[in-house]
């Protein structure tokens, strides 16, 4: 490591130096202070160098929110390894594709999750041990994570310089295929420093860990929150009455939610009757409609909403107080310049719509293994987002909407790419076209609806054909409206014309 690098793991010595005894993260396994997170980091490292791991070897994680989560984190950021976190709601075909994709040499598992990665390493060759995360017996095939800690370790840090990779997200299936976003060390450091900027946060804050730690929200929030010196409460599974009694508990100060987190938490507090104490919250950061954001504020009176654009890619590009300029996502992030450019690569003027370009410390590495797109993301020497946005006269950022290569839908906060469900469904031996669109819904904010047309003499339900979808893909990416027509309007060039179905068929823009 240089002696002008700033890695993770430095982070994290810091914060042992200067709050030792506070609490760093709690979950239910109990409570790790800093100095008691950097030990358990410290003896994972040493037991992962052990068994041969060596900077830049990939480990991947199929589980729920737990410690061992966060420890594997500071673990692989002191070795240079890099995080691959699996999002546990996929199909076991898009496991095996994610992990086939970026070939980590172990892989760490919940107990729920065992035999998803039993089928998998059967298929992914790379994969050398398998380790199950919690207590109990390991079944065949998995050693104990537990077993992995080691006391002793070399004397002196590995040579990991800021830029080594460490944590590979997979966004939203392009063509059919989920592209890993490899994020390094420096990106997330430099993300804490916006994060820690835009809500003043400190050693008095504390993050409610309620979205998955394979999320770029809640990884980014976390490690932000312990830049800061904070505290993290990693949450296995959200539940709303655990949430609003652990708000009071942990003084939690800092929410981030996805649809529909914030009507289930309005809808308990109400069942029980305004018990539930909200006052210590500062700063309530996500997605959801106006409605529930403002009866939310009706129970947490002091809270403030932020807004802000971001991505897995570049995570924050913009953001800011909601009441600031309410409809936008805030102003360019202090590390971040942004420019809006036609599909010529020349800039737009003011008030007009451009592609969001950025360049930041916080822009990714790369996709792992897809030199062509990157080719193409980081043209002309910006990162090219694929989401259209233009700029007021007080250099707000308003968000317009999607590119039509980069359509996407965000049920609950999660990524889906039309193209993948429809692929699917033109799989089905019923279906001659189909146009799949996002429509607003009260409960995910945006929901999947496909637009279908049938072959002649094929009869298809509703239901038939969401189901038929869930069982291939994973079910957050399944229509939730299906509508069957006699044909799809084209344009003039006889491709599908998708703000025409978007108009007749109540789709978001």
């Amino acid at each position: 490591m240089g002696v002008r690098d700033f890695t993770v793991y430095d982070m994290i010595c810091r914060n042992t130096g200067l709050f030792p005894g506070k609490d760093a993260v709690v979950s239910k396994a109990g409570r790790l202070t800093f100095k008691e997170y950097k030990e358990k980091c410290d003896a994972l490292a040493a037991g992962l160098l052990k068994e041969g791991i060596k900077r830049g070897d990939r480990l991947g994680i199929v589980s729920q929110n737990c410690e061992e989560f966060m420890v594997l984190y500071g673990a692989a950021a002191k070795i240079g390894a890099v995080l691959l976190p699996v999002n546990w709601r996929f199909q076991q075909h898009e496991v095996e594709f994610v992990l086939n994709d970026c070939t980590p040499r172990f892989v760490f598992a919940g107990p729920e999750y065992v035999e998803s990665v039993s089928e998998a390493a059967g298929k992914v060759p790379s994969i050398e041990k398998r380790y199950l995360i919690g207590a109990g017996t390991p079944p065949s095939g998995f050693v104990s994570f537990d077993d992995l800690y080691s006391e002793s370790g070399p004397g002196a840090d590995p040579d990991i310089p800021a830029d080594s990779g460490f944590v590979i997200i997979h966004t939203a299936a392009v063509e059919g295929q989920p592209r890993g976003a490899l994020l390094s060390q420096a990106n997330v450091i430099f993300s804490n420093l916006q994060l820690m900027y835009g809500d003043s946060l400190g050693p008095d804050d504390c993050f409610l860990c309620i979205l998955p730690l394979f999320h770029i929200a809640a990884l980014s929030t976390a490690m932000a929150m312990m830049h800061a010196g904070g505290k993290s409460v990693i949450v296995e599974r959200f539940d709303p009455e655990e949430a609003l009694n652990l708000v009071a508990r942990e003084g939690v100060t800092t929410l981030m939610y996805f649809p529909p987190i914030l009507k289930l938490l309005i809808d308990k507090y109400k069942e029980g009757g305004g018990t539930y104490d909200l006052s210590s919250l500062r700063h309530a950061n996500g997605l959801d409609s106006p409605e529930n954001m403002l009866a939310f504020r009706e129970i947490a009176p002091q809270a403030q909403f932020g807004t802000g654009f971001g991505q897995t890619e570049a995570y924050p590009v913009s953001g800011g107080p909601m009441d600031a300029r309410p409809g936008s996502a805030g102003r360019p992030s202090p590390l971040a310049r942004v420019a809006l450019f036609d599909d010529y690569g020349n800039e737009v003027l003011q008030g007009t719509p451009g592609e969001i370009c950025v360049k930041s410390p916080v822009v990714f590495s790369g996709y792992w293994g897809r030199e062509q797109d990157n080719a193409r993301t980081f043209r002309d020497g910006w990162h090219h987002t694929g989401d259209i946005g233009r700029f007021d006269e007080d250099g707000f950022l308003w968000y317009v909407k999607r590119k039509a290569e980069k359509e996407l839908i965000k049920p609950g906060g999660e990524n889906v790419y039309p193209s993948e469900v429809e692929r699917v469904i033109l799989g089905h031996e019923a279906v001659a076209e189909v146009s799949v669109i996002g429509v607003p819904d009260d409960q995910w904010g945006e929901a999947v609806k496909a637009v279908c047309v049938l072959k002649p003499g094929k009869a298809l339900g509703e239901q038939e054909l969401i189901d038929f979808v869930g069982s291939k893909i994973a079910r957050y990416k399944k229509p939730k409206y299906v509508s069957f027509v006699a044909s799809l309007p084209k344009t003039q060039e006889g491709e599908v014309d998708r703000d025409r179905i978007k108009k007749e068929h109540g789709g978001k823009y």
